[in-house]
């Protein structure tokens, strides 16, 4: 009998209703046109709305129904849900447990463990950076005492005269390049990380390094001041000239050390220390010759010493450049990328780029000759006995400086040119030195006027 009333038909439309494409708003129009006119003014929606009233209860009385028929089901049904989600918490609780109790071991064996031994890697490294630094620390003080015995054998007393070792200039800058080498090394894992911060090693640069580099520098340039390998006289023995050259090697060399590299390419370096030193050493030389030889033309009397002093500071010159050619460009520790090429291989190189000529003998003549033009202007346009007597011997006074010329660019007899290194200013190759006899001649005698 509950069969045949299940099956009993319903004037519900459950098909209408359960129609995927159900529009409630569709439904309502329906039902109002259903149950009126159109063209009724107003429109009686009480029908149509207990039309669905009723409907609403027939559907809530048929779930009443369904649900009071099939309760022990449902009930049956909710209970084995309950005891099966009862039992899968159960399960799950064991599950969860087990996994509590292995975490709680695994980090007894691991995590404890490990934060440990992670203390312990710090502290390993803590030390092996202190051991570094100390490291460190104890190199500086080594190198800055071994600079400062260095440094006191440059000038070193005995048996009541005083003594130089030009030699320990170059000693000195080996130990200043080795010193830049650490202290310039600030970044972390470097050797010098954290030795600015070091008391000792501040006071280190301050008291030590810092006077001595000074000093190192300062004696270097005032050897290639004061180079000379004799007057043209000839009176420097051969020895008094191997010690003037080792000398000036000496400071050359010392100078190119201890240059700056610090904001340069090492592939654009270039020794900035001795490039400046030999520059005052040709300017002091020029301005000596320009002011000796404009005083020489208003006496004539005294021309000729003059010029043979003039001469011999040429000679100086060329004997310069011979020993800066056969003296080797060394490799700088603190440029390890720096590629020594043909054009650089020599000292002599350098200063030829850096002045922008062929040959320093050529650079003094032409120099001095371009200075020499408005000197001798001077002398013409105060005229008097100086300048009669000038224009006078204008030929003598050409004469003479063409032999000076000559003479001053040749060599030193004490100074000999490597093999195969050709030396202007020979005895048989006067002429190679036409274009500077040219030029100073032309810069006296040319200006006097008829």
């Amino acid at each position: 009998m509950a069969a045949n009333e299940d099956e009993d038909p319903s004037y519900v439309d459950y098909e209408a209703f359960l129609d995927p494409s159900f529009s409630p708003s569709s439904f309502a129009n329906s039902l109002v046109l259903a149950t009126n006119n159109p063209n009724d003014t107003p429109l009686d929606l009480s029908t149509p709305l207990s039309k669905v009233l009723f409907d609403a209860q027939e559907i809530d009385s048929h779930i009443d129904l369904l649900t009071t028929r099939s309760a022990i089901p449902l009930l049956s049904h909710a209970t084995e849900q309950t005891e099966a989600s009862g039992r899968i918490i159960a399960e799950i609780d064991n599950q969860v447990k087990s996994l509590n109790e292995s975490y709680k071991q695994l980090e007894k064996e691991v995590i404890q463990k490990h934060a440990e031994a992670d203390e312990v890697r710090q502290v390993a490294a803590r030390l092996w950076e202190t051991l570094k630094l100390g490291r460190s620390v104890g190199r500086c003080l080594q190198l800055g005492r071994q600079l400062e015995i260095q440094h006191t054998e440059i000038s070193s007393s005995g048996a009541g005269s005083r003594k130089e070792d030009h030699r320990a200039l170059v000693r000195c800058a080996h130990t200043l390049i080795s010193l830049r080498e650490i202290l310039d090394k600030k970044a972390p894992g470097e050797e010098g990380y954290g030795l600015d911060k070091v008391n000792a090693i501040r006071s280190l640069q301050d008291s030590i390094i810092g006077p001595i580099e000074k000093s190192v520098k300062s004696t270097s340039e005032q050897i290639v001041r004061e180079f000379n390998v004799g007057s043209a006289s000839g009176t420097t023995t051969f020895a008094q000239s191997e010690e003037a050259k080792a000398r000036i090697i000496s400071a050359a060399v010392t100078l190119y050390f201890i240059s700056p590299i610090t904001g340069t390419k090492p592939d654009k370096w270039t020794p900035q220390l001795l490039l400046q030193a030999l520059e005052v050493y040709l300017r002091n030389s020029l301005q000596s010759s320009i002011a000796s030889l404009a005083r020489s033309l208003a006496t004539l009397p005294s021309l000729d010493r003059t010029l043979a002093e003039i001469s011999a500071r040429c000679q100086n010159i060329v004997a310069l450049e011979i020993i800066l050619s056969t003296t080797n460009a060394p490799p700088h520790p603190l440029l390890p990328t720096q590629k020594h090429t043909s054009d650089k291989s020599n000292l002599l190189q350098y200063l030829l780029a850096y002045l922008e000529t062929g040959s320093l003998a050529s650079y003094f003549w032409r120099t001095m000759a371009s200075s020499l033009a408005t000197r001798v202007q001077e002398i013409v346009n105060r005229g008097g006995v100086s300048a009669r007597t000038l224009k006078t011997n204008r030929n003598t006074v050409g004469e003479a400086i063409r032999e000076c010329v000559i003479r001053g660019s040749q060599p030193p007899n004490t100074i000999t040119t490597t093999k195969g290194k050709s030396s202007k200013g020979g005895p048989e190759k006067s002429g190679e030195w036409d274009r500077e006899v040219a030029v100073m001649v032309g810069s006296v005698v040319g200006n006097l006027g008829r």
